[in-house]
């Protein structure tokens, strides 16, 4: 068996999610810092959540720590099914990398929770930029498509739920 290169980061990929008839409208929040590696997430997740059925609009900002603002407004319009928050954080010789991932992480979920708008957190924080490499431009364990399937996949529960009698 061969050893990932970091154990401490998951391998798992949530598998392709079925595929439903219903119109779905996803918005992607992206940050602009450490543009590499969030479009890499940008590419996978957009070429995942296209179909004919669905909208997906891109919404850019300077960094992650501006995402949340950008989500919230979204939310409090409706202005989509699901949203995916996409950025990439990486740690330095401060604890600056780990208060912005805590403030973003803490707010996404309280924004998904007060407006009823699935938020999908893919903003991540990586040690290395190895790390970064390996989740945000390969394939293997891409984390922009794997946000992609989760953010069909609470659609389809949310949608489901909202239309049962």
């Amino acid at each position: 068996m061969i050893e990932p290169a970091n154990p401490r980061l998951s391998h798992f990929v949530l598998p392709k999610p079925r595929v439903v008839a219903a119109k779905r409208t996803f918005a992607i929040v992206a940050s602009q810092f450490n543009p590499q590696y969030v479009q890499g997430l940008v590419d996978r997740a957009a070429r995942e959540l296209q179909t004919p059925v669905a909208k997906v609009s891109l919404y850019r900002v300077p960094g992650a720590f501006e995402i949340p603002i950008v989500v919230r407004e979204l939310a409090q319009q409706k202005r989509a099914d699901v949203i995916v928050a996409i950025g990439v954080i990486l740690k330095g010789k401060t604890d600056h990398a780990d208060n912005i991932s805590r403030s973003v992480t803490n707010a996404l979920q309280r924004i998904a929770l007060d407006y009823g708008v699935p938020v999908i957190n893919c903003v991540h924080t990586f040690s290395t930029e190895i790390d970064a490499q390996e989740r945000c431009l390969e394939d293997k364990i891409n984390r922009g498509t794997e946000a992609a399937r989760a953010a069909i996949e609470i659609a389809n529960v949310m949608s489901n739920l909202r239309t049962r009698h």
